[in-house]
């Protein structure tokens, strides 16, 4: 699993917002194809990949009793938040605790003081970055982990399980990975994405989300004689900016709070645009949150007698909380695998999206079991082997337990 792991991620596979291809990178294509081969190699059936870079495989029962099919899926790309080009990981070993250096030539230091989760890991094997690219566990470390389990399943016949379909998706890190992901082809009950986090985490909550775009029409003089006359666009996407709770925002939350995240701002005195994002875990917050951002928008143009502001707001994802609750046995049974594995189950909630939410309500419940990943996005990304092994032994329970 970790030879397959140190290979994966050699792959750059960054995504890239406005392309208007899929994948939205021909990287995540040539990981995708490698990935189709080794599959193959592996003797699966039904291994199909499409010219949107969806790869689907099929694991065939080994008992002849009827059996749910269950599914397992992670995503090619990696975030456009950092490079992942010529990502260079090393190994280290037994984690005594303290700082590691990544880089000593850019001063580039994991410390627990700023990532006190390190702790959690003393005595285990960290697999970390040279401190110039992410790593990208989020998600080659779940595509490691199914593969290997898939393997682990062959290699061990004497465990009996259902028909097991795995997928791999591009562009998760854009928000698309989902988007052309035909579920009826996948052919499954439910599935679970391999995209968590630290050890244990198992998540059916997702924020409900939805994307704005304040428009603001200024009107632009010659600034000395401008009284009574200027309208400046800036200024004015200033106050709306300022009109947004600032301790409802991501950094003044956390568990379940929503915000309100102002993500850019860009204009002249002309004209200006703010773009932010909207999140709450509860429906009707989430819907008064929306009705707020309106109002504001509604009071600016009150203020300045005009028609300066306007605004487009998009939905983006759903809480898929809703879906899974009448299906909890897919959680239980999680719950079961990962305690099979030596692992205490943390349900909680997730403060952002995931496919998986997208992929319930195209009929396909999926909540997200960990894969190992810490500090996603990052320089400072790394994952414990350990937890990397127990997250495949959970996904080989999983199928175990369904079975019976």
């Amino acid at each position: 699993m970790i030879d397959r792991f140190l290979r994966y991620v050699r792959f750059e596979t960054t995504s890239a917002e406005d392309a208007g291809t899929t994948p939205s990178t021909p990287g995540q294509m040539t990981f995708a194809r490698a990935l189709e081969e080794e599959l193959r190699g592996m003797g699966l059936e039904d291994v199909s990949l499409d010219a949107n870079g969806y790869l689907f495989a099929t694991l065939p029962a080994n008992t002849t009793r009827k059996v749910p099919t269950v599914g397992f899926i992670a995503h090619l790309d990696t975030s456009p938040d950092m490079s992942g080009k010529d990502v260079n990981p090393r190994i280290v070993k037994n984690y005594q605790g303290g700082d590691i250096v990544l880089s000593a030539s850019g001063n580039i230091v994991l410390s627990p003081l700023q990532f006190p989760e390190l702790n959690s890991h003393i005595g285990e094997d960290l697999i970390v970055t040279d401190g110039h690219t992410l790593l990208g566990a989020d998600d080659k470390a779940g595509i490691a982990e199914i593969i290997s389990a898939v393997e682990y399943l062959q290699q061990h016949p004497e465990i009996e399980h259902g028909r097991i379909r795995i997928g791999f998706n591009p562009d998760e890190e854009i928000g698309l990975g989902a988007h052309k992901f035909n579920v009826k082809a996948f052919g499954c009950d439910w599935a679970y994405t391999m995209d968590g986090s630290e050890v244990g985490e198992l998540e059916y909550e997702n924020f409900n989300a939805a994307a704005a775009r304040v428009t603001i029409q200024g009107r632009n003089v010659h600034p000395g004689y401008a009284k009574e006359k200027m309208l400046n666009a800036l200024r004015i996407a200033s106050e709306f900016v300022d009109s947004l709770p600032r301790i409802e925002s991501p950094e003044q939350t956390e568990d379940y709070e929503g915000f309100y995240h102002p993500t850019s701002f860009n204009g002249t005195v002309d004209s200006a645009v703010v773009n932010l994002i909207i999140r709450d875990h509860d429906h009707d917050i989430f819907e008064r949150r929306k009705a707020f951002v309106q109002r504001m928008v509604d009071r600016l143009n009150e203020r300045y007698g005009e028609r300066v502001a306007s605004v487009e707001i998009t939905d983006q994802y759903a809480n898929m909380r809703e879906v899974i609750e009448p299906v909890m046995y897919v959680i239980d049974i999680a719950c079961e695998a990962m305690s099979l594995a030596g692992v205490e189950p943390r349900i909680k909630a997730i403060r952002g999206g995931t496919d998986g939410a997208q992929l319930s309500f195209k009929g396909l419940p999926c909540p997200n079991i960990f894969a190992g990943g810490m500090n996603f996005h990052s320089r400072y990304e790394y994952v414990p082997i350990q937890t990397m092994q127990k997250a495949m032994m959970t996904i080989v329970n999983i199928a175990a337990l369904i079975a019976k």
